[in-house]
């Protein structure tokens, strides 16, 4: 016996209208096409594109049309490597969003000259596996502990309710 056949009268004939939400093709794609040897794999941040690397965040790929101060590749770094790191990249500078002198976020600016080379240059020193190069993102708290183990909570305020019965 055969099945009855669904009515599709119904759905719209427009395909157009089934495809959904076309996504932004990602910043500096050259980047992510020559990291691909490492499978990298990307994720939403800060407005921005997050490049991973197994469990390292390497790079963070920024491309706004309104702030465009820190547009470029984001290494992700330590203090410690700045100057060696400065050596490879003569344009590379901290970041200005964060409102600090110096962070452990360094950009090679967009509007650099020498920006393609230098972006390609960071891919094949994270591919090379440089240590200078990709942090291992901190575990998120939800809350502080306090030294007997048991997690410290805001006191709970009195309700409405109980404040005019108190009086």
């Amino acid at each position: 016996m055969q099945k009855p056949r669904r009515k599709t009268d119904f759905l719209p004939q427009d395909e157009s209208l089934l495809t959904g939400k076309r996504r932004k093709a990602p910043p500096y794609e050259f980047v992510l096409d020559a990291l691909a040897p490492l499978a990298p794999w990307t994720r939403p941040m800060f407005g921005c594109l997050a490049v991973y690397v197994e469990s390292k965040i390497v790079l963070i790929l920024r491309d706004k049309r309104d702030e465009t101060q820190d547009n470029g590749v984001w290494l992700a770094t330590t203090v410690e490597h700045h100057e060696s790191l400065r050596r490879e990249f003569s344009n590379m500078r901290s970041i200005q969003v964060l409102g600090k002198k110096v962070t452990g976020w360094q950009v090679l600016p967009a509007d650099a000259p020498d920006f393609e080379e230098a972006a390609l240059r960071a891919c094949e020193l994270i591919i090379g596996r440089d240590p200078r190069i990709g942090k291992i993102p901190g575990a998120r708290r939800t809350a502080p502990a306090r030294k007997d183990g048991k997690l410290l909570r805001r006191p709970k305020t009195p309700t409405r309710a109980a404040k005019k019965r108190a009086r």
